[in-house]
């Protein structure tokens, strides 16, 4: 799911169209919910993916200001 967000939103960052940051704000909330979901559970893998979730959501944050 996250490779489906970074290509989209590469494209729209590197065509530079004006949906770039709203795109970047969805994209960081998505990840953030996502990141909560896999946080709930125990395992480890489930604990590393919460935390590609939170980075990828703190980058596209990023992006969206």
């Amino acid at each position: 799911m996250l490779d489906i967000f970074k290509v989209f939103l590469e494209q729209a960052l590197v065509r530079g169209t004006p949906f770039a940051a709203p795109l970047a704000k969805a994209c960081a909330e998505i990840c953030e919910a996502y990141g909560n979901e896999c946080k709930k559970h125990d395992h480890d893998h489930c604990q590393r993916c919460a935390q590609a979730c939170f980075d990828c959501a703190e980058t596209c944050r990023k992006l969206a200001a």
